[in-house]
């Protein structure tokens, strides 16, 4: 079920199958359209930095349209006090010319785009959840932005959900606990675990 948005002359109401375990805020967070570096800087006091951990765009051998777009797998950490409160995983297709200036030559990121193009983007949530990674909470959503000539499949993951219970105390604490992996590190560690059960199986 995707998110449901509505509003009337005087009601406005936001329903989705939210997980039972969600807080409020942790709930605002998964609901932002497109300006979740906005609502961290304003929840931690601090900026918050985007870090592109890669970006992978397809040949550039024509402009971009409807009819050849140009698409983008990338990775992001956003960063407040050097900590990362989330890791963002895309898929970008970029269907015109002006995006395609925007986004590949100017270097907005995806946020910022849609301020930059004072277009509001469409806005669906299509899934989220909990889980446990490393002994820590992980909170986690997938949803798309659009607007026209731009479309953004997004997977994020806030690696502690500690840091919405503890807000600026979490950003104070060591900075010696075990940094994120990424996904590309995570599938080579993946691979890893792999190859070593299979060459324990073939020994014993």
């Amino acid at each position: 079920m995707a998110i449901i948005d509505s509003f009337k002359a005087n009601t406005t109401s936001v329903e989705f199958s939210w997980p039972p375990d969600l807080s409020g805020l942790e709930r605002i967070m998964l609901s932002a359209h497109g300006d979740l570096q906005r609502l961290l800087s304003a929840f931690f006091s601090q900026s918050i930095n985007i870090k592109t951990i890669y970006a992978h765009t397809s040949p550039r051998t024509h402009t971009a349209s409807p009819e050849e777009p140009i698409t983008q797998r990338r990775e992001v950490h956003l960063l407040c006090s050097g900590k990362t409160a989330c890791i963002a995983t895309s898929t970008v297709t970029i269907t015109t010319p002006l995006v395609e200036r925007l986004f590949l030559d100017e270097k907005f990121a995806i946020g910022q785009m849609f301020r930059r193009m004072q277009t509001p983007p469409q806005f669906a949530l299509l899934e989220c959840g909990s889980k446990f990674e490393a002994g820590k909470p992980v909170l986690w959503r997938r949803y798309t932005l659009s607007t026209d000539g731009f479309l953004c499949d997004i997977v994020e993951v806030f690696p502690d959900r500690d840091m919405f219970v503890q807000g600026e105390q979490w950003l104070s604490q060591s900075s010696q606990e075990q940094r994120p992996i990424s996904s590309q590190e995570s599938d080579v560690e993946e691979s890893k675990r792999r190859y070593a059960t299979s060459t324990i199986l073939l020994t014993v």
